[in-house]
């Protein structure tokens, strides 16, 4: 089965169809006509669950946003305040992007939107290609993890666990990682200026110019605030805070005098090709792991890492390494539905004692973090990362890839740096949901 699947995607066949056809093949050879009604019983549960309609209400949030020119006016009112610091226009494009996060959930349109903006103004500022490039694909990845993450709805549903209770613990790393990125850009242009040099003195703006930009983003940063407030309060469910976020998508569409049928359809059309690609992933991902733990396939890697003779330790490290390798091949929704579903109940039987942690629901949270981390560095793992080949849509073509590439790793570094903080200290992830909910 798996064989099979490698080869059809290196063929390049939508990963989709390839999984959901492949089990069907797989069903019928191994049981028979009989053996296909697993199709519909593993399909109708997702198809009926109520916590993934907030998938395409966070993803219609976000287009709406994006159209109305927010992340433009947002990266402006950033750059001119941070402008005058070395490695300024960096920064300001992570603390952008951990922004931009916080509205869209999804990174591809972070990516594209920050390339088009933020690359020409550093470029034209004589940044070094490869500062430039590595902060905005790095700020990209955030939508990964800091809420209202879709990867994190998708993986609540897989795992069963408690949406709000996984955005909450991916709070932390967010801004951490976010913390690093800005660190790094502006540590390394304080050394050597030349990578990025400040603003010159006639751009910079008065401290009552930057007081009226900042007011120009109070619309879209209470909104924000709105949306993830009436969440970690627990006022409202992740599903209910996406309608708020939706409507207030409207609003502040309206305020900056953008909202017309035009945006509306174009948002509308990029709901639907986004939710759609993720739903029928699901679809076809859930039959092919059904079939592999009916024919005993958990019980097999249960008793295949049991014989590695790896502690829990080891057994954990060999799962994020897995991951990290699957980052380099596939997208980041087929390796959930592939790998969540065999690794959740392994971690469940290491015991949450073995990782000195007193709660087994906290066990199922860390790691849920944790992966959450890993798949941010799959955007950014060569030869695939889905961040690279976002950048070279919209980088300058004289750019080779090569150098995308190598612009990547120092911050790939970073989050490697990241995990291992989050894996040696459970305590980063776990204090805030339980101080949130006791």
């Amino acid at each position: 089965m798996f064989g099979s699947l490698l080869a059809l995607l290196m063929a390049g066949l939508p990963l989709a169809f390839v999984t959901g056809g492949l089990a069907c093949v797989f069903l019928f050879i191994l049981g028979d006509a009989n053996a296909l009604n697993i199709v519909p019983s593993r399909i109708f549960p997702l198809m009926t669950n109520y916590q993934l309609s907030a998938i395409p209400l966070f993803i219609f949030m976000a287009s709406m946003l994006e159209r109305a020119g927010i992340i433009n006016d947002m990266f402006d009112v950033i750059y001119k305040l941070l402008g005058g610091v070395k490695g300024g226009l960096a920064a300001a494009t992570v603390l952008a992007s951990t922004i931009l996060a916080a509205m869209v959930g999804v990174i591809g349109a972070a990516v594209v939107t920050m390339g088009i903006i933020a690359l020409p103004a550093m470029l034209s500022r004589g940044y070094d290609p490869k500062i430039a490039m590595g902060s905005i694909m790095a700020g990209g990845t955030l939508g990964i993890l800091i809420p209202p993450s879709i990867l994190a709805i998708i993986y609540a549903v897989v795992a069963e666990q408690s949406v709000g209770e996984l955005f909450i613990g991916a709070v932390i790393p967010g801004l951490m990682l976010s913390t690093f990125y800005i660190g790094y850009c502006v540590l390394r242009c304080t050394i050597n200026p030349q990578l990025g040099p400040p603003i010159p003195v006639e751009e910079r703006v008065s401290n009552r110019e930057k007081l009226r930009l900042l007011g120009n983003m109070a619309a879209p940063i209470a909104l924000i605030v709105v949306v993830l407030g009436v969440i970690f309060s627990g006022v409202a469910t992740p599903v209910e805070a996406a309608g708020i976020g939706t409507f207030g998508a409207f609003i502040v569409a309206a305020i900056h005098r953008q909202l017309d049928w035009p945006t509306v359809r174009e948002a509308c059309l990029t709901t639907l090709k986004a939710s759609a690609m993720v739903i029928w992933i699901m679809f076809g991902a859930t039959i092919f792991v059904g079939l592999y733990v009916l024919e005993g396939g958990q019980q097999f890697v249960n008793e295949a890492l049991a014989a590695t003779g790896l502690g829990p330790w080891g057994i954990l490290i060999l799962m994020q390494v897995l991951l990290v390798i699957l980052g380099m091949f596939l997208d980041w929704v087929g390796i959930l539905l592939l790998c969540v579903p065999i690794f959740v109940p392994i971690v469940r039987a290491l015991g949450a004692q073995s990782f000195g942690l007193a709660d087994p629901d906290d066990l199922v949270l860390w790691f849920g973090v944790l992966y959450l981390v890993n798949m941010q560095m799959s955007f950014l793992s060569p030869p695939f990362g889905y961040a690279l080949f976002y950048l070279r849509g919209v980088a300058p073509p004289e750019i080779p890839m090569g150098d995308i590439f190598r612009s990547a790793l120092p911050f790939l570094f970073l989050q490697i740096v990241g995990l291992a903080v989050c894996m040696l200290f459970p305590q980063v992830i776990i204090w805030l949901p339980r101080l949130v909910y006791g």
